[in-house]
């Protein structure tokens, strides 16, 4: 067969009862389909769909120059040839929040498990450059609200990502990541922590899955 057998809706729905039991799931990153079959042969989880290396494939810097179109039309190539779900770096959700919820329901269509939102600034920058501006809790949580409210499958998986800790330090990232999941995210993803205590302490104070990028420097 050319593609994945299995649909998108299964491949959410196991994907989603595998989170719950608790076990760590590896996503290794793909920037093509060839590279997506080849991490399901070698027998990992799922599949992350980094927003940096589509940029860089492109030959652009990542600060936010790849478009919706752009991003969904890999992730799809990729979602398609792969058994495995498929989660895909949707940056600062390209807009505002009603360009956010067109975002999740394009990437939906597009056949993959999950996507991320970040809490930038627009135009927002690699996570792991200096120079970094977050905008303020009341339009992080707007962005992540208009995802939760746009999604289609309840499968899909909606995981908010905060840059804040290069800004304003650890306590600072738990009490915006508290204030994602309140707004209904289903994970978090930290950026920028700095060692293993970090993790822990901010997976002590939710209830939901934590995305560890295992990036070097932090």
């Amino acid at each position: 067969m050319l593609y994945s057998q299995t649909s998108a809706a299964e491949k959410r729905r196991l994907f989603r009862e595998r989170l719950a039991s608790g076990e760590l799931l590896r996503f290794p990153g793909a920037f093509n389909p060839l590279s997506a079959r080849l991490i399901e042969r070698k027998g990992f989880e799922g599949v992350y769909i980094s927003g940096a290396v589509l940029a860089a494939d492109l030959g652009l810097p990542d600060i936010g120059l790849t478009t919706l179109t752009e991003v969904a039309g890999r992730g799809q190539q990729i979602a398609r040839m792969t058994e495995l779900p498929a989660i895909i770096d949707a940056d600062t959700g390209f807009g505002e929040p009603m360009n956010v919820a067109r975002t999740i329901q394009t990437l939906e269509d597009a056949g993959l498990a999950g996507t991320h939102i970040e809490d930038q600034i627009n135009p927002k920058r690699c996570g792991h450059l200096d120079g970094k501006a977050v905008v303020d809790a009341d339009t992080a949580v707007k962005r992540i609200r208009a995802a939760v409210d746009a999604r289609r499958d309840e499968n899909f998986l909606i995981m908010a990502r905060t840059d804040i800790r290069a800004i304003e330090g650890l306590d600072a990232a738990i009490d915006r990541a508290k204030a994602l999941v309140d707004a209904g995210a289903d994970a978090i993803f930290p950026e920028a922590m700095r060692d293993l205590g970090e993790f822990e302490r901010m997976r002590a104070a939710l209830d939901v899955p934590v995305l560890a990028n295992m990036t070097e420097f932090g």
